[in-house]
């Protein structure tokens, strides 16, 4: 079950949505494979640092962070992948890289691909690594309220 923090801020938001579990996945391709949702349909959630700060981008699965072009949409000069001790305390709900595209829920910003925004649905880690949760996109865009760019490039599942 998502944890507690998640449902509760989904339900009193009025989403509809479904929790799809799975076998015990990892790495986006794994997720995408095991819960038989294609990689482009399903959001990945990378925590990132610009400029020392600490942030949340939500891209497809089958897409991979271009960092240069982040820096340039950002205006930063600096744009990394965070590590893992940057960021696990910042989940205490969650298991580690298994966090949810909803960075407001724990003061970070959100940037999410615009290419998110072509489907009608996301799906996305519910703070677990066995359990998914897919909702229409416009209620993801309507509470996380990312700031749309691009920012990524497409690889192969």
């Amino acid at each position: 079950m998502p944890t507690k923090l998640l449902k509760d801020f989904l339900d009193k938001n009025n989403v509809k949505y479904i929790t799809i579990n799975h076998s015990l996945a990892y790495t986006s391709q794994e997720v995408a494979a095991s819960a038989h949702i294609k990689g482009k349909e399903l959001a990945k959630t990378v925590l990132i640092k610009i400029d020392g700060k600490l942030a949340m981008c939500v891209l497809p699965a089958s897409s991979k962070v271009d960092f240069d072009l982040l820096k340039k949409s950002l205006g930063g000069k600096n744009a990394r992948l965070a590590n893992e001790v940057e960021f696990k305390d910042k989940f205490p709900d969650c298991e580690v890289g298994a966090m949810p595209p909803f960075g407001n829920l724990y003061g970070l910003d959100v940037y999410a691909e615009e290419g998110l925004a072509k489907d009608k649905e996301i799906a996305f880690n519910a703070c677990s690594h066995t359990e998914l949760i897919q909702m229409p996109y416009n209620d993801f865009e309507r509470l996380a309220k990312p700031k749309m760019m691009k920012f990524s490039y497409h690889t192969k599942l």
